[in-house]
């Protein structure tokens, strides 16, 4: 059944582009998005330089400067590598769904349905996840400037009262991300365009601006820095630094956004196989002398650490750049933030069409519905529902909620390295002809693939501080644990026969 689905995707995929009559018959999405959009949606769903600020504070307290940016080397390494091979599986097959097919059609035939519907469970829930996280993250560096400006308002997240604030403000942003998604697809395709000039205004204002400002105040960290090491977890002093990971093997993980909008991109077996890898690997090149930029222009880690403002980097800047020197830069961050969740609403409710189209999700038939523009918008929809219940963890408390959010690594993590190894044991990988091939280095990549994800789970796994107690208790395994039994019922309770029916009969 799967193998059909496949084939009828991959010839829809193939038309005549000239053939318009024909692509409108066998296409059930637009396909408006170039290589450009494509790759967009994967560089802005990173956010290169906006997810090293969001962990550069907890990201020091593990191993410290050294290993911070030694850890975001190796993380940068693994991942590129996890990128290729995700890239070459888009390219074999690059349809909606991306992460669930490609896990569910190299699995045994036995097990094929069972991968399936895990790992849409893993993928869907991760995404929509990422979605409150970010959004709450523009919020924290609005809410900031509270503490900077002395307003007489409580900006402890202990505080209910400013939780209450922090999650309004949280839904009202979410809520004008959600509505770019209506947009038409001729329309949005310039949303992803914008938001790519913000990223690259957001990193050279930071590169050029940064290091003037920091040069006038309190000046440059010295090179005997770099080699600093911390310990903010009281973990022993190995897997202490080993826990640097929890923050930098974060910092590349959704490339897998342009897979996602693949029926909606031309030539997608080549475009879109494309905007997996090189989103990843620009990302991580611009992220590296990111990384730098901070370390030596961070203030003692002393200083650093005594920063209280919902966002500590707001104040880093006030401190570089003065008061009212760092606004226009706080604004730019604000929007690239705003965007980065609107891309990831894109990325996510395609994947909700998707999984919902083939079944897998509750009230199917009405999330895989599409508009006259050809676009999912009851998918959007449903994203924007969860997202906003996700954000409600914010009133009972930030701990909850944070929690929650990093907890949502993993399952991606976990879907990259189960990929990986079902390639490895199967016997169709050869049969699949690809535009984007990695040749004799597929194997092995694959290989260093499953061992970098491996370890990657391990670590995002453990406790991220010692002693454990109720209170340092990583949630991340309970929460994948949960999700995945989410996906059993939905195995069990999904009549065998109505997997993907829908579409081969089409």
């Amino acid at each position: 059944m799967l193998s059909s689905y496949i084939e009828e995707k991959l010839n829809d995929i193939h038309i005549d582009k000239h053939d318009v009559n024909q692509d409108e018959k066998q296409l059930s999405l637009h396909r408006t998005y170039k290589f450009f959009d494509n790759f967009s949606s994967g560089f802005v769903a990173l956010y290169f330089i906006g997810a090293v600020r969001v962990v550069f504070t907890t990201g020091l307290l593990a191993g410290g400067p050294q290993a911070f940016w030694i850890s975001y080397l190796l993380s940068c390494f693994g991942m590129l590598i996890t990128a290729a091979v995700m890239a070459e599986s888009c390219s074999a097959l690059p349809v909606s769904g991306s992460l669930y097919l490609w896990a569910s059609h190299y699995a045994s035939p036995k097990y094929t349905r069972l991968v399936g519907f895990i790992v849409a469970w893993w993928s869907v829930s991760a995404w929509t996840t990422f979605i409150a996280g970010n959004i709450q993250s523009a919020a924290n560096f609005f809410l900031s400037e509270l503490a900077v400006f002395h307003v007489d308002f409580p900006t402890s997240t202990s505080v209910f009262k400013f939780r209450v604030v922090q999650w309004l403000l949280s839904e009202v942003l979410l809520a004008l991300s959600v509505s770019f998604n209506y947009l038409k697809p001729h329309l949005f395709k310039y949303i992803l365009r914008a938001s790519c000039i913000i990223i690259i205004l957001d990193f050279f204002l930071n590169i050029i601006w940064l290091p003037i400002g920091v040069s006038k105040t309190y000046g440059f960290q010295d090179k005997s820095f770099l080699m600093k090491t911390y310990n903010g977890t009281g973990a022993v002093s190995v897997w202490n630094w080993c826990l640097s990971f929890l923050s930098t093997a974060s910092l590349i993980v959704g490339f897998d956004a342009p897979g996602h909008i693949a029926e909606e991109t031309e030539n997608a077996s080549l475009n879109a196989a494309r905007g997996v890898f090189t989103s990843a690997l620009l990302s991580g090149l611009l992220g590296l002398p990111s990384v730098f930029l901070f370390l030596f222009c961070s203030p003692s880690l002393n200083n650093l650490f005594a920063l209280d403002a919902p966002q500590p980097f707001v104040q880093f800047y006030v401190l570089s750049l003065g008061k009212k020197g760092h606004i226009f830069l706080n604004i730019v961050i604000i929007l690239g933030h705003l965007l980065n969740t609107t891309v990831a609403i894109l990325a996510s409710s395609r994947l909700a069409y998707a999984i919902a189209r083939d079944g897998v999700l509750f009230l199917s038939g009405w999330v895989s519905k599409i508009d006259v523009q050809r676009q999912p918008r009851n998918s959007v929809t449903l994203i924007w529902i969860a997202s906003s219940i996700i954000l409600c963890t914010i009133l009972f408390s930030q701990v909850a909620f944070t929690s929650f959010i990093s907890a949502m690594t993993l399952p991606t993590v976990c879907s990259y390295g189960l990929i990986a190894f079902l390639r490895l044991l199967s016997k169709t990988d050869k049969s699949l002809q690809v535009k984007w091939s990695l040749g004799k280095l597929s194997k092995l990549f694959q290989i260093i693939t499953l061992i970098w994800c491996t370890f990657v789970v391990v670590v995002l796994s453990s406790p991220c501080q010692f002693p454990l107690s109720a209170l340092t208790f990583n949630y991340a395994p309970v929460m994948l644990i949960i999700i995945t039994c989410c996906a059993l019922v939905m195995w069990w309770v999904t009549p065998e026969d109505s997997w993907l029916v829908r579409n081969i009969s089409k």
